[in-house]
Order: structure tokens, then C-alpha cells, then sequence
């Protein structure tokens, strides 16, 4: 069962309330304007890196969040601000068990999954069961509530890609059963499934297809290279580069990834859109441009490539720019800076913290 967690500064879980709608009068009294229920809406994986940033955006627009997360990735601290607005609520929930929500929903944005290599090389079922079956229970939400859901994909899906930069119409080059592919297969899933509900239900569906995304909230110890080269950078560390480094990443900030994400939910395509920043980097560079912003003097070290890593990773974003009319505005530098102030603001214990969550409970025994 869901569990509502309260609006204490403690921040403490509480036993469920019944979620519903604000009662509007029926009336306009003694002349007053009435105010109009706000417009809900349900953000899954509220908790983590990408959703605790849509959650500021939906209540920025004047939307009634409802948030969702099951906190196996996620941290309440990225959220914790949002606890005293009645326009907020959070429920301690899995996605891939039974979704209720009484009342109206106007949007569902299902951004549940583990994202980071990480997390999901421990948690492959979990990893799997969230892009399949809390997929199935969202559409199925969305179904019955009338609802538009948008659904967070991957440039993951593209795998190890042949063509560059990647556009929409590739279908990518991914291995099925290699180290990545819980997380890979389990999105290629979710856009399959997302657009059979489109297709043979009728469900107002959008997909966005996200590319490497840097900024505040994210985890230190994810495993993601921005975070660790930042952490390794803070710790005086040498940067750990896999390979020779010249495998590509194009980062997108995180406030721009929102901008395109939320542009695309109103927008009228079901199809999949690449949100991304096509400015490319080698990873060594990338890291050089790491030790230069820190003022640090570490040096690189080399390990070997994991299986399956992507050599390359650059969005072609043509489709956003037209359909949208959106392409990112923050430079890398500026980005990085603001991101290393975020890290640079951690407790002692946080920067050091080298498990964010104990997966003890899902190991295989």
C-alpha cells in the first residue's frame, strides 16, 4: 500500500491519507471570484535526480503534483522543500505493483527507473519490472483517468550506435543480454508497450528519449561520469577515465532538459523526440575541463572499458527544434559551474558516502 508521507519539517512517513481533488463551491458568494481546483498531476520517480526537478516545474506552472517513488534510488532531500505547499504530496509507492489514485489526473509523467550503471547492474529485476509492468500500470492509469502521459526513455535505446549522430529513425545496435541491457531492453519495452496503448487504446501518449543529463540532485556516487569525476575532483582523487577517453558524451543541463520535456508533454507528437545537448566531448577532454574548473592538479588514470559501453553518444535534435522549438541555452561551462557549486555545498559525510542505498534486501541469496 502507498503511503503518504507528511508535511512535518521531520519529514517523517505517515499513515495514508485519502488523496483528492480541492472542493470547489458550487457558487460565486457574496461576489467573490471562485479559484478553480488546480489541474493534477502524477510524477513517478519524484524523488530522483530528473523527477524531484519536474516536480519544481509542474508546481512552478500551476499544477497539483502528486509524487511517487518507491525511494530506492531516490532521496526525500531532493524533495523536501516541496512538504509544506498543500499543492504537494508524496507517496511512498513501487510502480510496478497497482497504482491508485483517486480523482482526476490531467497528466501522468512516468520518470520511475533506476538510471545509473551502478544501480541497475544490482537491481536487474527491479530495473526491468519498472519500465515493464509500472509502465503497463501507468497506461492502464492513464487509460482509465483520461490522462496525457509523457514517459522518460533513453538514448540507451540506441545502444552502441552505427550512426552519427543518432536521430529518431534509428533503430539502434543494443546487445539483449549483455551487461546493460536490463536497463536498455526494459526502455526499448516501455516505448513498444507505450505505443501500443497509443495506437490500439487511443492513449495520449508522448516519449522522450533522454541523452546524458548533468546538474544539482544529482548522486555523487551514481556511477555517471559528471558526478564522478566532480567527486573524485572534491575528494583529491585521481579521475578514473575507462579506456583511452576518447569514447563521447554530449551533456545537456539539467534546466534545459526540463524546458524540452515539459514542452513536449503539450505538444501534439506521440512519436519519440530526442532532448539532448549535440555539443560533443571526448571523455578525456572532459576531464581536463573537470581539473581545470576545480583548480585541482590530480591525474588521469586509465582502466579497462567495461562491455558494451557506448563509444559514442550525440543527439541529433533536429525534430525538437522544429516540433518543439527548443534547443538548449546553457553552455557546458556555465552548466559545470553550477553543478560543482551543488557538490561543493555537500556535507563531508555525503562527499563521501560510497553506497547511497543498501540492495541487500534484492540480492540474489
Amino acid at each position: 500500500m502507498a503511503k503518504k508521507v507528511s508535511r512535518k519539517a521531520t519529514v517523517t512517513v505517515a499513515k495514508k491519507r485519502k488523496v483528492g481533488v480541492s472542493k470547489a463551491p458550487s457558487a460565486v458568494k457574496a461576489g467573490r471570484k471562485v479559484n478553480k481546483p488546480k489541474d493534477r498531476v502524477l510524477i513517478t520517480g519524484a524523488a530522483g535526480f530528473l523527477g524531484s526537478h519536474l516536480c519544481d516545474r509542474m508546481l512552478k506552472e500551476g499544477y497539483h503534483v502528486i509524487a511517487m517513488d518507491n525511494l530506492i534510488t531516490g532521496s526525500l532531500k531532493n524533495i523536501e522543500h516541496l512538504f509544506r505547499r498543500e499543492d504537494f504530496e508524496f507517496y511512498h509507492h513501487d510502480v510496478s505493483k497497482f497504482v491508485h489514485v483517486p480523482g482526476d489526473l490531467k497528466y501522468i509523467m512516468h520518470f520511475a527507473s533506476p538510471a545509473s550503471p551502478i544501480d541497475y547492474e544490482k537491481i536487474p529485476i527491479q530495473t526491468l519490472k519498472v519500465g515493464s509492468l509500472g509502465t503497463h500500470n501507468l497506461l492502464g492509469l492513464a487509460r482509465v483517468k483520461k490522462a496525457r502521459i509523457i514517459v522518460a526513455s533513453t538514448s540507451e535505446v540506441y545502444g552502441d550506435p552505427k550512426v552519427h549522430p543518432q536521430s529518431e529513425s534509428y533503430w539502434g545496435h543494443v546487445n539483449p543480454v549483455g551487461k546493460r541491457s536490463m536497463y536498455d531492453e526494459a526502455k526499448r519495452f516501455q516505448e513498444a508497450i507505450t505505443m501500443a496503448y497509443h495506437t490500439y487504446h487511443g492513449v495520449e501518449t508522448r516519449m522522450v528519449r533522454i541523452f546524458n543529463t548533468y546538474g544539482p540532485r544529482m548522486r555523487l556516487n551514481d556511477g555517471r561520469v559528471v558526478p564522478a569525476f566532480m567527486g573524485q575532483a572534491l575528494r583529491g582523487e585521481d579521475l578514473t577515465i575507462f579506456g583511452k577517453g576518447d569514447q563521447t558524451r554530449s551533456f545537456c543541463y539539467v534546466d534545459d532538459l526540463i524546458e524540452g520535456i515539459y514542452r513536449l508533454l503539450l505538444s501534439d507528437y506521440a512519436g519519440p523526440v530526442n532532448i539532448g545537448n549535440p555539443k560533443e566531448i571526448t571523455i578525456k577532454q572532459f576531464a581536463q575541463e573537470i581539473l581545470k574548473l576545480t583548480g585541482t592538479k590530480q591525474k588521469l588514470i586509465h582502466k579497462p572499458l567495461p562491455s558494451d559501453d557506448p563509444m559514442q553518444r550525440q543527439p541529433d535534435i533536429t525534430l525538437a527544434k522544429k516540433l518543439l522549438k527548443w534547443e538548449p541555452k546553457v553552455d557546458r561551462a556555465e552548466g559545470m559551474r553550477r553543478t560543482f557549486e551543488y557538490f561543493k555545498s555537500l556535507t563531508p559525510e555525503e562527499l563521501n558516502e560510497k553506497e547511497h542505498f543498501s540492495f541487500e534486501k534484492y540480492a540474489k541469496k
